[in-house]
């Protein structure tokens, strides 16, 4: 009888204990993977590994996430090859993302192969079409190489395929902002960073929006001045397009109408008030003028819904902060009911950008 109850017991403590004491090798193995990113995320790059060696061991029919972040960690590490060998083993496998080729082609390029580099993200291209990362990625081989143009391409690429992804839009930004052509900086710059509302690229775009509006305008006296956005002002017949008026002839123009003369001194200073009346005055006469039919722009029209809901002036004040903080703390200090009200509807608002209202350099 003794036997038998001990039997029993060993029964039904098998049965109960997956329960009671412990998990499935499969919910290990998650916990485990979860456990090796933040490890990685910390610089604590061989413990991953370590750990994403035993989450392997556990689920083994299910390569392709622990391979994906040991070959992430290899190439944190400094070290390509390792990397490429871990990703070239799992190419088939099942859950394969936009993120295998870009990790991938990245590593190619890191040893130096950019033709090899490019060829990766072709592939990845063919597998995901609209992937904005794969252009991001060639035109950042292009920019590496310092041909800008043709990192200017790919990035424009990015745009249109994936609207949505701000990636290619921060690159934009940054090559645009140091060319002639400051236009396409500054819309791509401000979509930017209503994409991205929180990272250090978002301070640093603030601040270079700030400074390329200040070095654009030019203030003779109270009555002459100018804004230099675009050097582009060739008029052609494009067959292609309705409009005879290039896009950044009609916006520089526009824009120059509200230069506040009179009210913005040489030095520029409070140039965040300047700019803002600036702008107002811009969206008014483009809506008098039909423009926003015209030339359908998604920054244009939020900025539009911004200014009927009253949030317009605080909105340009958190835009460009970074390029005055005195002026921008100085503004939210005397105005915190405005500045509240603006937080509260743009953190329930965000701008929408896809592929029914997408913008680029090339829409007219």
């Amino acid at each position: 009888m003794k036997i038998i109850m001990k039997v029993l017991a060993i029964i039904v403590f098998i049965t109960i204990s997956p329960l009671v004491f412990g998990q499935t090798p499969k919910e290990m193995a998650r916990e485990k993977l979860e456990k090796a990113v933040d490890l990685m995320d910390n610089g604590k790059l061989d413990e991953s590994i370590a750990l994403l060696e035993e989450a392997l061991k556990l689920d083994i029919d299910n390569k392709y996430p622990y391979s994906y972040e040991m070959a992430y960690a290899y190439y944190s590490k400094e070290d390509y090859k390792k990397s490429i060998k871990i990703l070239k083993s799992i190419k088939n496998e099942k859950g394969v993302s936009e993120r295998y080729y870009q990790l991938l082609g990245n590593s190619y390029d890191m040893m130096g192969n950019s033709k090899k580099a490019l060829k990766t993200y072709d592939n990845g291209l063919k597998k995901f079409p609209n992937s904005g990362k794969m252009y991001l990625e060639k035109g950042n081989v292009y920019l590496g190489k310092k041909e800008y143009e043709q990192a200017l391409a790919f990035y424009e690429q990015g745009i249109q395929a994936e609207p949505e992804f701000p990636s290619n839009y921060y690159r934009a930004t940054l090559l645009y902002c140091s060319s002639s052509e400051k236009i396409w900086g500054v819309i791509y710059g401000e979509i930017f960073m209503n994409l991205e509302r929180n990272s250090k690229r978002t301070v640093e775009i603030s601040e270079l929006l700030y400074n390329t509006y200040k070095k654009a305008i030019r203030i003779d006296s109270d009555t002459s001045g100018s804004l230099n956005l675009s050097r582009n002002f060739i008029l052609a017949v494009n067959t292609k397009s309705k409009n005879v008026v290039p896009f950044s002839m009609a916006y520089e123009l526009t824009m120059c109408i509200g230069l506040p003369l009179g009210k913005m001194t040489k030095d520029k200073t409070e140039l965040i008030a300047s700019l803002t009346a600036m702008r107002t005055t811009f969206i008014t006469n483009w809506w008098l003028k039909n423009s926003n039919v015209t030339y359908p722009n998604a920054l244009i029209d939020y900025q539009k819904l911004l200014m009927d809901k009253g949030c317009f002036e605080a909105y340009n004040y958190w835009l460009l902060m970074k390029g005055d903080e005195d002026e921008s703390d100085a503004w939210i200090g005397k105005n915190k009911e405005k500045w509240d009200e603006f937080v509260k509807w743009y953190t329930n608002n965000p701008m929408k950008i896809n592929e029914s209202n997408k913008f680029y350099k090339d829409r007219y």
